[in-house]
Parts: C-alpha cells; structure tokens; sequence
C-alpha cells in the first residue's frame, strides 16, 4: 500500500519562538490527553476559582473582606485621633490659626505628617493633642475688637496665646509653622481706619517676638461668606467628602466642573450641607453641583488640590448668613412687636391691656401658663403663656421675610434649588439644641414626630415643665431660660427650616448635631486645610505634575480593576481548554489512523496480493 501517515503535534502557543518544540502523539504523555470528564473537572475548578474571587474581592457579600477591609480603614481614617501628639516625630508638620471674635480669640494647633505625594489627595490634618489627650487650645477675653482705641497693644493682647502654642509645638519647628490671625465679627463692626490700625500693629510685632511662619497676608478680616465657606469645609472633611477614593458605602453626584468651557463631569462623593443658627444669626452652606447663574457674592468657588490643573477638588458652594435670624434675635424682634402692636391696639382702643399682670397678653409661643415681663421698665408688658404650637408657627411667619417666590429664602435671598432627593445636611447649635435639649431626639430629623414633640411640650403646663427639670428629666445644660424659650424657639427652627430654607417636611437627611465624630469641629480646620492647600508640592516629585498627571489614575485603576484581571484570567483558562480539546481530537484522528495503517498491512502478509486497493 505504502501508506505513510505523519502526525506531528506543534507545541507554540503561549510560548516564545525559541521555545517551539513538536511531539508525536506515539510519545505524549497521557497526562496531556485528558478525557471528556477530565476536561470538565478543569472547568468546574477554573469555575470555582473565578467564584472565590469574585466573593473575595469583587463581592458584595459578607465575604467580600479585602473591600470590606479597605472600606473600613477609610472609615477609621476619618475619626480624630485622640492619642497625645508625638512631638518627637520629625516628619509631623504643625499649623496655628488664631480665631479673634467678639467676645474672645482662641488659638487652635493643628499637625498633620508629610504628605505622601499622590496630587489627588489632601493633608492629613487633626487637631493637636497634649500629653493628656486634650487638644492643644487656648482662649482669653475681651475679643479684639475692644482694643479698638489703643490698636498698639493688640500685639501685647495677641503674645499670650502664641506663647502657649509655642510651648507645645518643638523648637526646630517654629520657622517652618505657618501662623494664621483671621478676625471675625468683632472686627467687622469696626470702622475701616480702626480695623487697619490693629492688624497693622499685629504685623508689625508678631515677626520680631516670635519665629512662626508669618507673613502680612496671614493677618485679615474674613467676612462672613469666608467664615462660612471655612466651615463647611471642615465639617466635610472631617466627613471624608473629600476623600474621592471608590466607596460602594457612600452616596455620590455629578458635578459640573466650574470653569469648564466643555461642561465637563465627574462623579465624586456627595458632599453635606451646613446649617447652623446661633443667637444672633442663621447661615447656610451647601455645594451647588450644577451650573446656576446666581449673584457673586453668595457663591464661593475654590480648589482645594494641590495642582491648580485638576478638577476633582474644585468645588462651588452657596453661603449665606441672615443677622438678626437666630434664635434670641428672633424672640426680641418678636417681642418688640409685640410691644409697639399692644400699645396701639391700647391707645385705639382706650385699653390697658398688658399693662398689669391680672391683664397679661396672652402669648401662644410660651409654656401654658407661664407668665412673664418683656420691655422696657416705662414700655413693660406683660405675658402669658397659651402654649398653642400651632399658632405661634403662623405668629412668626412675617419675620422670616419672605415671598412665595419659591427661588428665595429669608430675607427674600437668592437661594439656588435643592435636590432633596439627593442631598443631605446637618444642623449645629439651635438646630441640635432644639432637638436635644429638651425634646430629647436630636440626631436624624423627622418633622412629624418633632412638631408632635413640640406641640406637647408647648401645651404642659410651666410647673409641670418645672418639676421635670428639678427631677433632672432633661439634658444637663439645660437650663430655666431653656424651658422658658423652648416652645418659641421650636416654631422659629421649624418656620426656618420648612418656610424660610422651603425643606420639605418629608425631608429625611438632616441630621441635627453638636459633634462630628465626638468632636467639635471649628470652622478654623477648614481654614488651615485651605490655606495650606499647597504644602503638598513640596513631597510630590515634579515629573508628576508636568507631563504624568495620570500617572497615579494608571497605575492604581488598573491594580484596582478586579474585573479587567478577572476576565484575563478566565481568557487564559479557556485558552488552555480549548488547546487540550485540539490535542485530544489530534489523539484520537492519530489512533485511527494507526489502527487503519495495521488492517492494511495485515491484509498485505494475509493475502499476499500487493496490488489490492484499500480506500480509507
């Protein structure tokens, strides 16, 4: 017959040229010619394996640690440190910002370590600690401001908290800590020529008796948008809003880069809202993701990166502050009118109501039957309390000033829409204070069960309100002026929130607060984080700047994507079954042709007829 089958077997897939070698199937192993169940066993542990990464890394479960692991690192990584500050630690950087308001000025001291050099992150920055765990503060009175008439002694005024801050922070690092006077509102008030005259004499000293980095930008009055501003950005940073590294755990929106001719987005953290309502004032604070053409002077647009090149840290914020609408502001306009309304109606009408206790005004936003004296002694009216919640709501609607004009909000302010579907906020001082104190539900907001909390305590009657203070009942800083204000101040909060800022009462992100994260944080964080934004320039290599700033995006997206490495695996797997399927059907094609080549030959010796044709 003369039939010659040759069956080579070209090992060259996967491998480099240098390696391509062939096999006869006479001589592969078996090992490498699998059976069918064999072939599936291979892809039932490929199967396996591609689960248990997925469970383990990419998952969502309760297995899913390595995420999980690194979810909760950033978590810790938000709460302050409450350990004593090394000061031994020769890579840890040191900050002072001196806040001078009306009543007092506080030095605050701030440490953070040496940046790591990524440009997409910002200083690690916490307050300062002593060796008893306490933060390194220090407050002395009068404010500033008093010093208004003899402006050459606000140095000597200014020395004793540098004093006390250079004591705490290491020698060989005074000239290299930035120092920081920012003045608020004591200041403000203060004729321009006066303001000028304090901070010039501030300048002036301050370099020759101390060694702090110190320049004649670092001295100013800061308005109150720039207060503000401060603020907001210390609370989401404490947060970890600005923390732009992927969690699954934390709500996110789009934002329109300010400044983009191309409406550029990117999707970041959500951050929170601010509002806060002293005794004098109420302010709002809140990032406006989308482009709105509103007033210059209500929004504030900054970059808190390092590299005024990137975007992600670019950030434009509404604020707004309305004098005259916090709590205590509130109740003596309302008093007042209420003052000036009595004496009219008595004039008019011949009467003299109010002006004797057997005849008292009666007052729905006082506790039932508490009676009480407003006024001045020739003007003194007097009260009694009807504790109607209700009605004193609606009492105190004309003196948020205001329009239907949904667009504007107190004092008839601009204020750029709200998407409460997407948003959330948190309320300090009156706002927990109202909540808290008496009512005893501060933390997340419903204003269905706070209206009920309020109304009831508006309608009990003031000696039963007084025997559950006597028994200790509510909050330990509570006090009598607390109970006696409770009901106004509980229908001014609700007005403001739901008439004056329009939240809907469905709202349900508000969360109502003291401390964030056991900690009361100051609007003077936010201003050292700003203020030192730069600082990091000095640990990131230059090449990162100039022509890499993917650099960091590249090489960590790619570690980071689970999914891209997945697929590679299971490519490579498929690969190597679908190569093992061609050597078996090589196998077998090889076998039969063997056993054919066998039946010819046979037929040849038995035969003995070699011209017999043999079709395969």
């Amino acid at each position: 017959l003369g039939l010659k089958v040759a069956s080579v077997i070209s090992i060259s897939c996967l491998f480099p040229a240098s390696w391509h070698f062939s096999l006869s199937p006479v001589v592969l192993p078996r090992f490498l010619l699998p059976s069918f169940r064999q072939l599936l066993l291979l892809g039932l542990l490929a199967g396996v394996m591609g689960l248990l990464y997925l469970l383990l890394v990419t998952g969502k479960g309760q297995y899913s640690w390595l995420r999980e692991d690194r979810h909760i690192h950033t978590r810790l990584g938000r709460v302050p440190d409450m350990e004593a500050t090394d000061t031994n630690n020769p890579n840890l950087n040191y900050g002072l910002v001196v806040d001078c308001g009306s009543s007092g000025s506080r030095v605050f001291v701030y440490t953070w370590p040496r940046h790591n050099g990524n440009p997409h992150e910002l200083l690690d920055i916490k307050q300062m600690r002593d060796k008893h765990r306490k933060p390194v503060v220090m407050k002395i009175k009068p404010g500033i401001s008093e010093y208004a008439s003899t402006p050459d002694k606000a140095s000597d005024y200014i020395s004793p908290l540098l004093s006390f801050a250079a004591q705490h922070i290491p020698k060989n690092k005074h000239q290299e800590t930035p120092l920081y006077i920012l003045c608020t509102a004591g200041m403000r008030v203060l004729p321009e020529s006066q303001q000028e005259a304090l901070l010039e004499d501030l300048r002036t000293d301050i370099p020759v008796n101390f060694n702090f980095l110190f320049s004649d930008s670092h001295v100013e009055v800061i308005s109150g948008k720039q207060e503000g501003v401060y603020a907001w950005i210390g609370i989401n940073f404490v947060l970890g809003r600005f923390n732009h590294v992927e969690d699954e755990h934390e709500a996110v929106v789009e934002v329109q880069v300010p400044g983009s001719d191309q409406q550029e987005t990117l999707v970041r953290k959500r951050t929170a809202g601010v509002l806060d309502m002293g005794g004098v004032s109420t302010q709002i604070a809140y990032e406006v993701p989308k482009t709105e053409e509103i007033a210059k002077n209500l929004l504030a647009e900054f970059n808190l990166g390092c590299d005024a090149h990137r975007t992600e840290h670019v950030y434009r914020v509404y604020v707004s502050t309305f004098l005259g609408f916090g709590g205590n502001a509130a109740r003596q306009r309302y008093e007042e009118n209420l003052i000036s309304t009595t004496q009219i109606q008595n004039k008019l009408l011949g009467q003299h109501q109010g002006e004797i206790a057997d005849s008292p005004i009666l007052d729905p936003c006082l506790p039932a039957d508490l009676q009480d004296e407003v006024g001045p002694q020739e003007q003194r009216v007097h009260l009694r309390g009807t504790g109607d919640f209700d009605r004193c709501r609606l009492l105190l609607q004309p003196f948020l000033n205001r329009t239907n004009d949904t667009s504007t909000s107190l004092n008839r302010v601009y204020q750029p829409p709200i998407d409460f579907t997407n948003s959330q906020f948190y309320g300090f001082s009156e706002f927990y204070y109202c909540t808290e104190d008496v009512l005893r539900m501060g933390g997340d907001y419903n204003s269905t069960k706070y209206s009920n909390a309020a109304k009831s305590y508006c309608a009990t009657q003031w000696k039963t309100l007084k025997e559950r203070f006597d028994r200790g009942l509510y909050a330990s800083h509570a006090d009598q002026h607390r109970l006696k204000y409770q009901c106004f101040k509980s229908a001014w909060m609700y007005e403001v929130l739901h008439s004056g800022f329009v939240f809907p009462a469905a709202y349900e992100n508000l969360r109502t607060a003291l401390l964030v994260y056991d900690k009361e944080v100051q609007w003077t964080l936010g201003a050292i984080l700003y203020r030192t934004r730069f600082l990091p320039l000095r640990d990131i290599p230059q090449e990162s700047l100039k022509g890499s700033h993917s650099h960091w995006h590249h090489s960590f997206s790619f570690m980071n994507n689970h999914y891209l490495f997945l697929a590679c695996f299971l490519v490579v797997v498929l690969s190597i079954l679908l190569y093992l399927l061609r050597l078996r059907r090589i196998h077998k094609r090889s076998t039969l042709l063997r056993g054919a080549s066998a039946s010819v030959q046979w037929l040849e010796e038995g035969l003995g007829s070699p011209d017999l044709p043999v079709t395969l």
